[in-house]
């Protein structure tokens, strides 16, 4: 009850600076925000040559969204994710994780379980925006830029001041988010502390599962729909600024999660002996040296580690409750050192160097392997005349493993008025990862089991990305139009090999651990290999508009057309959509001390296509209601209680789970958010 008796912020100011404002009643969105990830350089987005798309902390907020995936999900319809038990399978644009760089504050976070990411390491309390880059962007991020680039950009006060903040959420199924900050800021320095506790119990909306070899025959099970966990976040930075031109910083987030699914019992099938544990420890350097207005040198180093495995609460033949079995860790060390430029009017030139180093250490056929990767790259952006914007970069990447390769980008953007119109080419490149070439991996995941191989004669991905785009912009409206082509060489593919008697035995001798009850559920494993090419196809439309004071509608609609090529065979993406939409209404009005906001946001998608013997997932529409309210009536305290409805209209998927079904829609259904957030200030 601590908890919730504390806790308010993020627009806490805002809020506070509004009702003490004549003009609280007329607040907008921001239609032309300060972004750095389309060009490497901080710019306003609508002179960006390179269109990005900006996720506000104000939107965040206001939706009610306390996770990393909510707010893509809610909010960017080309953005789909599955949640499983080894973290959550993200995909953009009709490709995977693997072709998507997660950075945070320009930096790679490392850490997957089998291609799926852990979102928990995230810590939602800082986010200031995510920017979201479309496409291919190699030339400035390197390897895995493929399908685009989130960055997740953080924040801090730079106000004198000491602040405390507790922010909680509440619903159905157990769901529970806390988090709690303490700013300080005083003389040039910084400090910026945040522990955030995430939890959510496992559930299923269906307590039936076919019998195997039958299409008719049921039984119960409970093996569940979302597999629940327990999640720790602690994260510490630091600032100091001696004077205007140079600043550092230094900072570190520890995580720990871990899963909370059925017990194995004798009666029933679904449960588990083990739940899977991830750590993670991140810690970075950096600083900035502005030489003056337009010109700096910025360098930073980051390592990132990460581990999973299992963590026994059943007694096994082989293990006793509270054991733990590794199954992987990862390493990876990055320093990248940047020189921004303004070496003549009207332009803006980057040279930056990179080093990183990956590192994969996995129990599961003895790996214990490593390769490092040294780029250069230089970027120039010019504006000619007073409407013509020209971009050109390129990336020289050396790969320990896979050699040399060039990658790239240009960009024109010609702007007559409140209208710009963008032209990109740019190209990816992706070295398949050490789990791709040397994986020898076993899991279970919601009571069936998993093999996966890697190939060790895997070549390295290389894509073409080509888009037009065309936006119309006032400070009232904004609408944006954009085509794109996306072709990728060499895909590196799973492909589903059928189990039978010959290859069941040769699988249950390399991994022992397989149970016979387990055994009797495999009917495929995965081999990885390149087919001979993908091509992504698709438009993208956004429109924000700011109708009236205090009220903004946002609609924005995903078209993805995605497939794969082997030999003379196309087949379409594993977990792509065709069509997916986002629409957002949000009003606000202050009357003196008290704000309300009330926001009706919904994602619309068809159906999700899946390969193989695989059947598609039925599309679904789901809406979610939320209500702010905002208490300013002290100087030295904020308070701000909120509740909403999540999926207003109790859209779920309920289908008998079998060997053959997937999902897309995790949702229990209806369920009642309520949230607390208070902010003390000095």
């Amino acid at each position: 009850m601590a908890a919730l008796s504390c806790g308010s912020v993020a627009f806490a100011q805002v809020h506070r600076m509004e009702h003490r404002d004549s003009t609280a009643t007329e607040r907008t969105y921001n239609l032309n925000p300060v972004v750095v990830t389309a060009s490497g350089h901080h710019q306003r987005l609508k002179s960006t040559a390179t269109p990005v798309r900006v996720l506000s902390s104000q939107e965040i907020h206001e939706q009610g969204i306390s996770t990393f995936d909510a707010a893509l999900t809610r909010m960017m319809p080309q953005v789909s994710m599955a949640p499983n038990s080894m973290g959550t399978f993200l995909r953009m644009n009709g490709l995977g994780n693997k072709y998507i760089l997660i950075l945070i504050n320009g930096q790679k976070l490392t850490g997957d379980i089998s291609n799926n990411v852990d979102l928990n390491r995230i810590n939602m309390s800082r986010v200031k925006r995510i920017e979201v880059l479309d496409g291919a962007a190699s030339s400035l991020y390197g390897s895995d830029a493929i399908a685009g680039v989130i960055n997740i950009i953080t924040d801090q006060p730079t106000q004198n001041l000491v602040s405390v903040t507790s922010d909680t959420r509440v619903s159905g199924k157990g769901q529970l988010t806390e988090a709690v900050t303490l700013d300080i800021f005083t003389h040039g320095f910084g400090s910026y502390t945040s522990f955030t506790h995430d939890r959510a119990d496992s559930y299923q909306n269906n307590g039936l599962e076919y019998v195997k070899g039958s299409d008719t025959e049921t039984q119960p099970t409970i093996a569940p729909l979302f597999t629940g966990y327990r999640s720790n976040l602690v994260g510490q930075k630091f600032t100091y600024a001696p004077n205007d031109r140079l600043a550092f910083n230094a900072g570190l987030d520890y995580s720990y999660k871990l899963t909370d699914r059925p017990n194995t019992r004798t009666d029933i099938t679904g449960g588990t002996d083990y739940e899977m544990q991830y750590k993670g420890f991140r810690w970075n350097v950096g600083g900035i040296y502005k030489f003056t207005q337009k010109n700096s040198l910025q360098a930073t180093f980051t390592a990132d580690r990460f581990r999973y495995g299992k963590e026994y609460d059943g007694e096994t033949a082989t293990n006793k409750v509270g054991d733990f079995v590794l199954s992987k860790k990862q390493h990876a060390y990055e320093a990248d050192l940047k020189a921004v430029l303004g070496l003549a009017q009207n332009s803006t030139t980057i040279f930056g160097a990179n080093w990183r180093r990956d590192e994969l250490e996995a129990t599961s056929g003895n790996i214990d392997k490593g390769a490092y990767t040294l780029a250069l790259y230089g970027q120039h952006e010019h504006k000619f005349l007073d409407n013509l914007t020209a971009t050109v970069g390129a990336r020289y990447t050396h790969h320990q493993t896979f050699g040399d390769h060039f990658t790239p980008k240009v960009t024109l953007m010609y702007s007559p008025g409140v209208f710009n119109v963008r032209a990109t080419y740019s190209t990816g490149f992706r070295a398949p990862g050490l789990d791709e070439l040397y994986y020898h991996y076993y899991a279970v995941n919601r009571g069936k089991p998993q093999i996966n191989f890697g190939n060790r004669n895997l070549k390295p991905e290389k894509s073409h990305y080509f888009s037009l785009n065309a936006e119309y912009h006032t400070d009232k409206l904004l609408v944006s139009v954009t085509g794109y082509f996306n072709r990728i060489n060499d895909m590196v593919v799973k492909q589903n090999i059928d189990v039978d008697d010959a290859s069941l035995a040769m699988l249950q001798g390399d991994f022992p651990e397989m149970t016979a009850e387990e055994a009797t559920k495999l009917e495929r494993y995965s081999l990885y290999q390149n087919s001979d090419k993908g091509d992504v196809k698709g438009v993208q439309v956004n429109v924000s508009a700011n109708l009236f004071p205090g009220f903004n509608l946002s609609a924005n609609w995903a078209y993805t057309y995605a497939r794969t090529k082997s030999g003379d065979t196309w087949s379409t993406l594993e977990r792509s959509i065709r069509n997916s939409a986002t629409l957002a209404a949000n009003y606000h009005h202050a009357w003196g001390w008290y704000a309300l906001n009330v926001n009706l946001n919904g994602r619309l998608q068809s159906k999700t296509y899946y390969t193989g013997s695989y059947e598609h997932a039925p599309g679904f529409g789901v809406w979610n209601l939320n209500t702010t309210h905002t208490f300013d009536c002290t100087n030295w305290a904020l308070l701000e209680p909120s509740i909403g409805i999540d999926n207003l209209w109790n859209k779920t998927d309920h289908r008998i789970d079998s060997s053959v079904r997937k999902y897309a829609l995790y949702s229990p259904g209806r369920m009642m958010v309520i949230g607390l957030k208070v902010k003390f200030k000095n």
